[in-house]
């Protein structure tokens, strides 16, 4: 299996993670997860793990795509790699409470979807 495979896995669990740590509140009730009361870098954990959730289908799609189509193996996983480094760095940067360089993270990390398409793309042509 490719590395890029593997950071499909790696980003599917990435929300998890960042769910978690939302629930580090000692408040925690699992009969309404979704209920307890968030303040600080816990909700933003939640807001990462939203935004990871979104992020993860269009990077698989984009990875598989590209694997199916053949293109160049060392780009897909240059791109799948980058955009697990960036969605850490997004994910870290929510806790932080840091917008413009979350903001950036999350920016380098769509680049890099947009990447898997057009190496996908030029595999095709």
């Amino acid at each position: 299996m490719s590395f890029a495979l593997w950071c499909i896995l790696i980003a599917a669990l990435l929300p998890y993670a960042w769910s978690t740590l939302s629930k580090l509140e000692g408040k925690y009730d699992n009969a309404a997860p979704r209920l307890h009361a968030k303040t600080g870098w816990r909700k933003r954990a939640d807001w990462a793990q939203q935004n990871a959730w979104e992020a993860f289908a269009p990077f698989a799609v984009a990875v598989l795509v590209a694997q199916w189509v053949h293109a160049a193996q060392t780009a897909i996983d240059l791109l799948a790699g980058l955009f697990i480094l960036f969605r850490l760095g997004h994910g870290a940067a929510y806790l932080a409470n840091r917008p413009t360089l979350r903001s950036l993270a999350w920016t380098g990390g769509i680049l890099c979807v947009i990447g898997l398409f057009v190496a996908a793309g030029r595999a095709t042509s």
